[in-house]
């Protein structure tokens, strides 16, 4: 009796799951029809019911899978059989089927539901991207479907997004209340997107009328593009402002070994841009290490290019400062030929190796994406990212020169080396030591800028000129400076660049710091010391 009863139940279940399956007879019986409308109303309500069934048929429908009885009922033919939704049973193939013709507005409006049915996959990433694919065309068909989404719905973003959906799809409601309650909808959105649909709302057009026809609809039109713009603008703002910083973050690792060698060394190291290419190509090897020896934890390959990056770069540092610049100290002329020749020969040495072509290093997969902040504006996590490896070299680099032995030489050689070299100081090991430490620093902005964009023979020479000039503009030997420098050209050029173009910024911004410098030639900050006599 036991068994006979678990069967009965299971029986149960099955009829009902195939009873919830099953697709109205009055739904398919328009796609076997030849009204265009009725068709494309079918399409949007069988995508209403969000059911696999439902998936089914529209799917057949693209696939020109699906088939129409003379006497209007529509099946699925797979192979020798048919199946019919309306029953939810596999059947003999009827006589006389026809394929349903599909036009291109029919197709569309499938490929649409489709996508559309997205919204309630269980995954929130397929749900996410489908809502955002909405946003660029939402068709008033998708209504019940959109509806039946929010229905389900339970997280916050998303709702957010498909109530935004709906309003915008009622837009164009017969019923003036409807559209009005759309329109004020709509009022707590930050996508600039909907600003022409709400714009064609209030223009004449050839017979002189508006496109919106009720008073009061066009009221508040005009008041939620006016929040709308509002919000825009302040988010725009607010992605200049983070940018900037971003930027700045990224002049700042750029600059910061430069202002060593040259603030702190009075050294015109034409090569160090090629030290940030060094430890950018030293991140791609530690990248190929991990991904054929290591694959299970190639994510943290970045915390190996590190060290590696610091290492390899101040060791060419020391090697170069070592055979080639101690022997040009007080010379600065020579001292700016000679490294640029070795620059070219270290981008000729790596072409010689990796090849002229660029290297791809791929960001790690806890560094893509983004969080997403006043409803539109994305801050992706390798930029989070560098702002706050900024923070902590910064920091290093401060602790360095002011808490350790090492600093306190650097300090005195750079305020007066002939009374440090008096005392007992190894000038010339402490200038080794400096070269290496502003050589490794370079290495640790070559592992940043891998993580930005592409790594090329030729990559050191985009940031060579904008280092001088922050160490210029902050002051020479001045690390608070540096990093004010820096940052502030990181945001007057993205505050410029909308405005008079990215080529017109750098140029505007170039003969800003030639006038700055003729009126105060020694920076933001000016050095103290005998030296500066």
């Amino acid at each position: 009796m036991q068994l006979l009863f678990k069967l009965l139940i299971l029986a149960c279940l099955c009829l009902s799951s195939m009873a919830q399956a099953a697709i109205p007879a009055d739904l398919l019986k328009p796609l076997a029809g030849d009204d265009p409308d009725t068709r494309v109303a079918a399409v949007a309500q069988i995508a209403a019911l969000a059911t696999p069934e439902a998936a089914r048929v529209l799917q057949a429908l693209q696939d020109d899978a699906l088939y129409a009885a003379p006497d209007g009922k529509v099946y699925i033919v797979e192979g020798e059989r048919a199946y019919d939704p309306a029953s939810g049973k596999r059947v003999p193939l009827p006589d006389g089927i026809d394929g349903v013709m599909v036009n291109n507005r029919l197709r569309a409006a499938v490929a649409g539901a489709l996508s559309g049915l997205q919204l309630l996959a269980p995954q929130r990433a397929q749900r996410l991207a489908a809502a955002q694919a909405l946003q660029k065309a939402v068709d008033p068909a998708q209504l019940p479907l959109i509806r039946t989404a929010l229905a389900q719905e339970s997280d916050a973003d998303i709702r957010q997004i498909l109530q935004v959906l709906i309003a915008s799809a009622s837009l164009h409601a017969p019923d003036a209340a409807t559209r009005k309650q759309a329109v004020q909808a709509l009022a707590g959105s930050s996508d600039a997107r909907l600003l022409p649909a709400l714009q064609a709302m209030l223009d004449q057009g050839p017979d002189g009328k508006a496109g919106e026809p009720d008073e009061s609809v066009q009221l508040a039109a005009i008041d939620t593009m006016r929040q709308i713009k509002g919000r825009v603008a302040r988010m725009e703002f607010a992605g200049n402002v983070f940018y900037g910083i971003s930027l700045g973050s990224v002049l700042l690792l750029a600059a910061l070994g430069l202002a060593i060698t040259f603030g702190l060394m009075g050294i015109i190291n034409m090569a160090h841009g090629e030290l940030l290419m060094i430890g950018a190509y030293t991140t791609y090897l530690c990248q190929l290490f991990f991904r054929h020896f290591l694959p299970g934890v190639q994510d943290w390959y970045l915390l190996a290019a590190l060290p590696a990056a610091f290492l390899v770069a101040g060791l060419v540092g020391v090697v170069l400062e070592r055979t080639v610049i101690r022997w040009l100290y007080g010379r600065p002329l020579e001292t700016l030929l000679a490294t640029w020749g070795i620059s070219l020969i270290l981008m000729q040495t790596v072409r010689t190796i990796f090849g002229a072509q660029n290297v791809e290093v791929a960001n790690p997969a806890w560094m893509s994406g983004g969080v997403t902040v006043l409803g539109g504006l994305v801050l992706p996590y390798n930029r989070l990212a560098i702002i706050a490896f900024a923070t902590v070299v910064v920091a290093a680099v401060w602790l360095i020169l002011n808490k350790t032995r090492l600093g306190l030489f650097v300090r005195a050689v750079t305020q007066n080396r002939r009374m440090a070299d008096c005392v007992g100081v190894a000038t010339g090991k402490v200038d080794m030591l400096t070269f290496g430490l502003g050589s490794g620093i370079a290495g640790l902005g070559g592992v940043a800028l891998s993580q930005l964009g592409n790594v090329g023979p030729d990559l050191g020479q985009s940031y060579i000129v904008d280092s001088f000039m922050v160490v210029v503009l902050g002051g020479v030997g001045q690390l608070a400076g540096t990093v004010i420098a820096a940052l502030g050209l990181g945001e007057v050029n993205k505050f410029l660049e909308p405005v008079a173009g990215a080529v017109l910024a750098k140029i505007a911004i170039l003969v800003f710091i030639i006038i700055f410098i003729q009126r105060r030639p020694q920076g933001l900050f000016a050095m103290k010391g005998r030296s500066v006599e």
